[in-house]
């Protein structure tokens, strides 16, 4: 399991935030918005490792969902960066279709833990 494309893809996922939180930091000097999506955009990862050591099915579940919903408000300060101007819109591609992918995927994995419940 710790080989799945959730995993592969969350934690790269978390690569991009840590050095987008760098770039955040050292060129825009955007300090707190940039505090917000570090801590929503590793979690992701965090939360899908942890569902490896889920103790039922629906902790597995609580786990994913968890992260899921770390994705959507790690959109939402990218969201916030762009609509203020501080990155810009092809930065914003970037990142978001990462984070939508591994929306995607967690989704999925969601509905089929669901479905073997």
């Amino acid at each position: 399991m710790n080989n799945s494309v959730t995993h592969q893809k969350s934690k790269a996922l978390a690569v991009r935030v840590i050095r987008f939180y760098k770039y955040l930091t050292d060129e825009k000097r955007e300090f707190v918005l940039a505090k917000q999506i570090l801590r929503s955009g590793t979690s992701i990862g965090a939360n899908v490792r942890e569902s490896y050591s889920a103790q039922s099915k629906a902790d597995f579940v609580n786990k994913l969902s968890i992260a899921l919903k770390e994705a959507d408000e790690t959109l939402y300060w990218l969201e916030l960066f762009v609509e203020s101007e501080i990155i810009t819109q092809s930065e914003y591609d970037s990142l978001a279709i990462d984070i939508k992918e591994v929306s995607a995927l967690l989704a999925s994995s969601i509905k089929t833990a669901k479905n073997n419940q």
